[in-house]
């Protein structure tokens, strides 16, 4: 990573600039300004992104289509114009990086930054027509995850004092949460449990027949893999799906050998059974109700090899 890279898509410089932003937003809250407040947490969830990112590596925060900026990412500083990516872009590439910033998470982040736009750029004011409980503890939560991921916390972005409300709401919201969760998989539960037994023996079967490869028209996206998962409420094949976050060549292999093991790493996005209808959207409703949002396994695939030059 080049060590001097200009300011503008420099980790630490868009982390201070995100904390400045968030001390602006919190003291318009106290203010009693909520349009305010709604806006300058988007701005600083922007430039907390992008630091993440920009820590990982500069050219990840630039717009490759300028080739100055790349240019600038390398450390070879050739412009102060730099222009960077979307925030788009940005929550689609921390997608990637961070794992439970999962497809809920992004739809929110993106959410609020076209509320944003629409705010800055429009005689509109989306700001206005958000109720706060319908976005800040999600807000804090998109914040904390990607704190995380960069081994902060939401006491050391904010201050502990600063923090506290936040944090206290978090935890509110991850018990909202996880109760209503629980409630959802007893209901599927009950329902299931009430069909006569032959019925439920029949469901059991036609369950274990199911391959994953054949579920993909029972989710609502598009993900990289789907695998099989026991249902929480009854207990029947049920399948998940997510992106790839992750592989590995494994090391035990013959040096002979013309196929690899890959050890691959996925995080759960969506959970759905065919059987009693139960739907887990997000790794944090899928954490909550008991499962791994977690997948990991093994793929063999011819290996690649890279052709001989000068052998001639």
């Amino acid at each position: 990573m080049p060590d001097d890279v200009f300011i503008a898509i420099n980790g630490d410089a868009l982390h201070a600039k995100s904390k400045v932003y968030i001390g602006r937003a919190l003291a318009r809250k106290s203010a009693g300004d909520l349009d305010e407040y709604q806006l300058w947490a988007s701005l600083a969830l922007e430039l907390l992104g992008k630091a993440a990112l920009a820590r990982k590596h500069p050219s990840l925060v630039v717009d490759p289509m300028h080739w100055q900026s790349m240019f600038v990412a390398a450390g070879i500083n050739v412009t102060t114009d730099v222009k960077t990516i979307t925030a788009k872009t940005l929550f689609e590439r921390l997608a990637h990086l961070v794992p439970r910033f999962d497809k809920t998470v992004q739809k929110f982040c993106q959410d609020i930054a076209e509320r944003r736009n629409a705010e800055l750029h429009s005689a509109d004011l989306p700001f206005r027509t958000m109720r706060l409980d319908a976005w800040e503890a999600r807000y804090w939560h998109a914040s904390d995850t990607i704190l995380h991921e960069m081994g902060s916390s939401l006491e050391q972005w904010l201050g502990a004092a600063d923090a506290k409300a936040p944090r206290q709401l978090l935890d509110e919201a991850a018990k909202a949460l996880a109760a209503a969760v629980k409630l959802r998989v007893e209901a599927a539960r009950e329902q299931f449990e009430a069909l006569k037994r032959a019925e439920r023996e029949r469901l059991t079967a036609e369950a274990e027949l199911r391959e994953p490869q054949h579920q993909m028209g029972i989710f609502k996206g598009r993900y990289d893999e789907i695998w099989s998962e026991s249902c929480p409420a009854c207990k029947c094949r049920a399948f998940m799906t997510g992106e790839q976050t992750g592989e590995d060549i494994s090391e035990e292999r013959d040096e002979h050998a013309i196929w690899e093991v890959v050890d691959r790493e996925f995080v759960g996005e969506e959970f759905r059974c065919p059987t009693c209808d139960l739907t887990l959207m997000g790794s944090d409703e899928i954490d909550a109700s008991g499962l791994s949002y977690i997948h990991e396994d093994q793929q063999e695939r011819e290996m690649e090899y890279e052709p001989d030059y000068g052998n001639d």
